[in-house]
């Protein structure tokens, strides 16, 4: 341990964040990090426990407790402490391929079970993260690493999100031939066009892509497996099948209007915005707009958040976001207690910018979509809301939450965003593979297992385990990687 008082000396500091009346001017990442040496000072608030809950990655009460990738945290954190950046990053890359992505993107499970949540604030193990690896860019540490061996082997992934990334990375160090396949017109997948540049700008994307490159993975991209290329073309040319295509089939809202122009699914609004920034800095005009008009946001994740946030940056004249749930708790329950995942309510980005725009958080809890009205030409120009309340299903026993009757209310909505969810994989490359899916439409595995039971064709990431976090689908990537390696092999190293 480095410093024994860190935690009692040292007060949680964390990166400068630009005001929200100025970063909605623009779609750049909005965080100043702390310098190297203030950076250090928070690697000594880590009391290294004899049982660290932050690198234990297990589920408690439904919910992570800790990170999924059992990153070394303690041991990370002391190398932060006493200035070893590149033993820090040394050890950070034994667990993690991808530490650029989740110091950006990731709700910190780490911090969440820090020892120190318990009384105070945690140790900010995510920024400490995104110290080491940018440290490590910036000084040439972070190199291609191509195999001095080769297996002969040939992988198929299918999909370059962050499971996909994963498993290719892991199965081409191991020394197997990998090619990575995307439909879209970029790699990245829900990195790429699900969170939005300020969030995660693309570059960070690119710069990993191009060491992938150099490494030896080949990318290929605009090709459709399921359409634009079967199974079975597939299945003749590589040893092995990773299927990591996302959890990317939405969940609608099947009311009356709902067929009225103007109402997209989140995904595909934040993809057309940021594919219009990538090609030409909005000037070709492709982007969906939400600029002056009343926008409102059902679903109240991250999702929902990031369509926030990129509504206003467009100049929404007004934005409200829909919860069916009720409002979480400012504090911890007793029935929530440390390590669990904390069930508190969280203010984001996004609804931070509403705030500071409009005067007023733009989310309305237990309340859902009764209804879309439309004009003559067919836009939606105003939703029918409804108040919701939680009742027990007779025959199931589960809460459902109802419709109130009479507390409908008409709202201006010029542009309607679902951002309710995913319902699991597609059933075009489900079925073209052959592969069982359960009853939420995700591919079917052997508990705690990848391999489905379509020989030679593994799956990882959401489309395996369900919508998730980006950790989790790097987990998963790496996991299946080494199950498809054992299988290849024999065993397996990785």
């Amino acid at each position: 341990m480095g410093k024994s008082t860190g935690f009692l000396d040292y007060e949680r500091k964390s990166a400068k964040v630009e005001e929200p009346l100025r970063r909605i001017k623009h779609f750049n990442e909005f965080r100043t990090p702390l310098s190297l040496e203030e950076q250090q000072k928070q690697g000594a608030r880590c009391m290294e426990c004899g049982v660290p809950f932050c690198q234990n990655g297990e589920m408690i009460a439904g919910m992570a407790s800790g990170c999924p990738l059992h990153n070394l945290v303690p041991e990370t954190n002391d190398l932060v402490y006493s200035g070893n950046w590149k033993q820090a990053y040394e050890r950070l890359s034994k667990t993690h391929c991808f530490p650029e992505f989740t110091c950006r993107v990731c709700p910190a499970l780490c911090e969440a079970a820090c020892v120190c949540n318990l009384h105070g604030n945690p140790v900010s193990t995510k920024e400490n993260e995104r110290a080491i690896i940018e440290n490590a860019y910036a000084n040439g540490w972070v190199t291609a690493q191509i195999p001095k061996v080769r297996t002969g082997k040939k992988i198929a992934v299918i999909g370059s999100g962050p499971s996909g990334l994963a498993a290719a990375y892991q199965l081409n160090q191991r020394g197997h031939l990998v090619t990575v396949y995307e439909r879209n017109d970029r790699i990245g997948g829900l990195l790429r066009y699900g969170i939005p540049n300020m969030k995660l700008d693309k570059k960070v994307i690119d710069r990993r892509i191009k060491l992938m490159e150099e490494e030896g993975i080949e990318f290929k991209t605009g090709v459709d497996v399921g359409k634009g290329i079967t199974a079975g073309e597939l299945l003749k040319q590589y040893d092995r099948v990773v299927l990591a295509c996302g959890a990317s089939e939405p969940r609608d809202i099947n009311v009356p209007g709902r067929d009225s122009k103007g109402i997209y699914y989140a995904v595909d609004y934040l993809t057309s915005v940021t594919r219009s920034l990538l090609d030409s800095d909005f000037k070709d005009g492709k982007a969906v707009t939400a600029k002056d008009k009343h926008v409102l946001v059902i679903g109240g994740g991250d999702t929902g958040n990031d369509c926030v946030g990129t509504a206003i940056r467009q100049g929404a004249k007004s934005v409200m976001q829909l919860e069916m749930m009720p409002k979480p708790s400012e504090e911890r329950t007793a029935s929530n207690p440390w390590p669990q995942w904390p069930k508190v309510l969280k203010t984001d980005y996004g609804q931070e910018e509403a705030i500071a725009v409009f005067g007023n958080d733009p989310r309305v809890y237990q309340t859902t979509v009764k209804e879309f009205q439309k004009d003559k030409s067919g836009n939606v120009k105003k939703a029918v809301i409804v108040k919701l309340e939680p009742k027990k299903d007779k025959k199931t026993g589960r809460i459902m939450m109802t419709p109130v009757d009479g507390t409908e209310e008409t709202v201006d909505a010029q542009l309607v965003l679902i951002a309710a969810g995913f319902l699991g994989s597609q059933k075009y490359v489900t079925e073209n593979f052959g592969v069982a899916v359960d009853g939420r439409s995700n591919v079917s595995t052997e508990a705690g297992h990848y391999e489905t039971g379509v020989p030679g064709v593994f799956t990882a990431g959401d489309m395996h385990r369900g919508q998730s976090l980006v950790v989790w689908a790097i987990h998963e990537g790496r996991e299946a990687a080494r199950e498809v390696d054992a299988s290849l092999m024999g065993y397996s190293n990785l």
